[in-house]
């Protein structure tokens, strides 16, 4: 017998669907580009989901994640660029860019079973520094990236006439770029979250839970530990590249530069903050790691003309430190994380039930 859903649950369910549909709207007052930042919360809201497969799921500690995002931006750059004279449409490529991204998965997984902890994420930091320096050598003697130089001249998403990249008036309200971009991204958003609870509620799930609390038990237990072990990579990766090809097509161009390992450790610390294995924690973690240094970046420079009539400290500078000291003082205070799974919780107060 199912229990009725409280109307206060209704009511909160509705009034964020009401904030998200017209937050692009209310982000515009303060310019286009906050809405381009909201954008980029949503992807790294999907590099935080597809990682939090791999830590929060699996236990799996993982240092490399952006190099599977670089392997769907890059599978869609040189599939809907003059590159290599190919324009697929992005329904063909995306598929393809995740395919893709999940055999990389397969490829760090295998040959990794059988470490976890530091040594794992050593092999990970490998990874995806061989990947950067790959992208940025594969320019001779056949230029397959491009190299340092990268690609441009990105296919935006399209469907027929209809661009993602123009603005243009639908049902007589204007809609920008960016505005359009965020719709498409939050529905994606969505069906990840939707992916992501049912494959933590199914019996994959559990065994990824199995394999975080105790391996020899799990595999005592009859657990299948290379094959799910190997899922976890895989899944990520493919939630990894689609973001990555969703970046590629918003960006118009992209170049090695954009997937260094500070952005793996973004992610990790985006995992870390929300709660590993609790998904609205994940989430939580990645908008705030996405939306506070941007509002800090805006705010900090004229806070210090104000106060001092000039700059004393360069922006960037007071960022990283206010957000350094955020996330020591929230593993103090809060070490399983803002919003922990109640797992992660009791691991943590050492009550195990």
């Amino acid at each position: 017998m199912t229990r009725a859903v409280p109307a206060r649950v209704w009511a909160a369910g509705a009034l964020i669907g009401i904030t998200l549909l017209l937050l692009p709207f209310a982000l515009s007052y303060a310019g286009t580009a906050w809405v381009r930042i909201a954008n980029f919360a949503i992807l790294y809201v999907l590099l935080a989901l597809g990682l939090n497969i791999v830590v929060g799921f699996a236990g799996l500690l993982d240092l490399g994640y952006i190099a599977f995002y670089a392997v769907g931006a890059y599978v869609y750059a040189l599939l809907a660029s003059p590159h290599f004279g190919l324009h697929l449409p992005f329904w063909v490529i995306l598929p393809i860019g995740a395919a893709v991204a999940g055999l990389f998965g397969v490829m760090l997984g295998a040959p990794t079973l059988k470490l976890r902890g530091d040594y794992l994420a050593i092999v990970t930091i490998g990874f995806v520094e061989i990947i950067r320096i790959f992208l940025n050598n594969l320019s001779r003697p056949v230029n397959i990236t491009n190299g340092p130089q990268g690609v441009s001249r990105i296919d935006p998403f399209s469907v027929g006439g209809f661009s993602f990249a123009k603005n243009e008036k639908i049902l007589g309200i204007d809609f920008s770029g960016p505005m359009k971009y965020y719709y498409l991204l939050l529905a994606v958003m969505l069906l990840v979250i939707v992916i992501n609870i049912r494959l933590q509620d199914s019996r994959i799930g559990r065994a990824w839970e199995a394999i975080r609390e105790d391996e020899t038990a799990a595999r005592a237990t009859g657990i299948n530990t290379t094959a799910i072990k190997l899922l976890a990579f895989a899944m990520g990766a493919t939630f990894g590249g689609v973001a990555g090809g969703m970046f590629s097509a918003i960006q118009g161009f992209i170049s090695p530069e954009s997937f260094v390992l500070v952005e793996s450790v973004m992610v990790v610390a985006m995992v870390v903050l929300g709660g590993m294995g609790n998904i609205w924690g994940v989430v939580l973690g990645a908008l705030l790691l996405s939306f506070v240094p941007e509002i800090l970046r805006w705010t900090v420079e004229p806070l210090q003309r104000l106060m001092f009539g000039r700059m004393l400290v360069e922006p960037e500078v007071i960022r990283m430190l206010l957000f350094g000291l955020a996330l020591v003082l929230v593993m103090l205070f809060r070490p399983a994380g803002l919003l922990p799974s109640a797992v992660r919780k009791r691991e943590l107060s050492g009550r195990m039930p």
